[in-house]
């Protein structure tokens, strides 16, 4: 396996800048993911209170505000546990290089949450990491640098 590592910076070596941001995005959601548990998110009901201030917000969608509403406020808790570990499944995903399609296409789902729930001085960043999530989707960039070359070498698929 360690061979397919350095064999990968060989074949698709033209991918190592894209590789580099992937590690980069996985240690920013690996950080994020840490900084909401150390801000006790899942213990706190401030999550509650700010879905409930971003709920006043007109560029939320309808579908999304009554779902924020009637299932996610009640039970806050339970999905402030899923969102932590959604994004420290994605941080170490991308840090790792291991199945990073799939990774990036639950990366896209929390930038656009991130997006419809945050204010709007954040929302220029999320959008550039949405671009960032579609690149890691489009070109597979687990497999420079990255665990996805050397399945990408044995099983062919989609997934890597």
């Amino acid at each position: 396996m360690l061979q397919a590592y350095f064999e990968s910076i060989k074949y698709v070596g033209h991918l190592l800048p894209i590789s580099l941001l992937r590690i980069f995005v996985g240690y920013f959601y690996l950080q994020q993911a840490l900084a909401d548990w150390k801000m006790r998110i899942l213990s706190n009901s401030n999550v509650s209170d700010l879905i409930i201030d971003a709920l006043s917000s007109d560029k939320m969608p309808y579908w999304y505000r009554i779902f924020l509403s009637e299932h996610v406020i009640p039970h806050w808790n339970v999905y402030a546990f899923i969102l932590v570990g959604l994004q420290l499944a994605v941080g170490l995903s991308y840090l790792i290089g291991y199945v990073v399609r799939p990774a990036s296409i639950i990366g896209l789902f929390l930038c656009l949450n991130y997006i419809a729930i945050g204010s709007s001085q954040q929302e220029l960043f999320f959008r550039m990491m949405i671009a960032c999530q579609v690149t890691f989707m489009w070109v597979g960039a687990g497999r420079c640098l990255g665990l996805d070359y050397f399945f990408y070498k044995r099983y062919r698929g989609i997934w890597w």
